[in-house]
């Protein structure tokens, strides 16, 4: 929480080419996108009756009628997950969310509960294969202590500390390989990025 997830997000939809129509999608309306072509959507809560509710799946699955190059979800926490990766693996690539994981290795555990909670009793095997085929890098961003050598000894800031590659999914062990490229590193007391030499594909 306020690692600066939706910042980053902010910050690498400014590489999408303004020609592509986007469809954002939020709880509140954070990101700020400069293209031309963007849809904005968000969700709604109910009314004192309990009627009029638009959650985030709704919104996910509406959004395949807008004939979107991507989507952009500001942060997957359930069933939505599912329709997103569908949505992924269905001529939207280069859509991106965000998720609470501790590392990349763990997102995929989380994105499996996450897709659990859609209701639909999917064999693990699929989901991890779902996984596998739409999301490509996994970039993980976290607070850390202040790289700043002139800052208060308690001083925080928000830093990538993993870039990573998903590999495909293997069938013989179930899994799904993590690949990191880069990784935030402890060097004699400083943090500094380095490389950890996998070429990614």
């Amino acid at each position: 929480t306020g690692s600066g997830k939706t910042t980053l997000l902010n910050i690498l939809s400014s590489f999408i080419p303004f020609k592509e129509r986007i469809v954002t999608i939020e709880d509140a309306a954070e990101l700020q996108l400069q293209q031309d072509h963007i849809v904005r959507l968000e969700t709604k809560e109910p009314s004192v009756e309990g009627l009029g509710q638009v959650t985030i799946r709704d919104l996910v699955v509406n959004s395949l009628r807008m004939r979107p190059d991507r989507i952009v979800v500001g942060e997957c926490r359930g069933g939505e997950t599912l329709d997103m990766l569908q949505a992924m693996n269905t001529g939207h690539s280069g859509s991106m969310t965000t998720a609470h994981a501790n590392s990349p290795q763990d997102l995929i555990l989380r994105l499996e509960t996450m897709v659990l909670q859609s209701g639909q009793d999917l064999p693990l095997h699929a989901i991890r294969q779902q996984i596998s085929a739409a999301i490509d890098l996994v970039v993980q961003v976290r607070k850390t202590p202040s790289l700043d050598p002139d800052a208060p000894p308690l001083a925080r800031q928000r830093t990538i500390v993993e870039i990573a590659e998903l590999g495909d999914f293997d069938p013989d062990t179930g899994q799904i390989p993590v690949n990191p490229i880069f990784e935030l590193a402890s060097d004699g007391g400083r943090l500094r990025h380095t490389i950890s030499g996998y070429i990614p594909s």
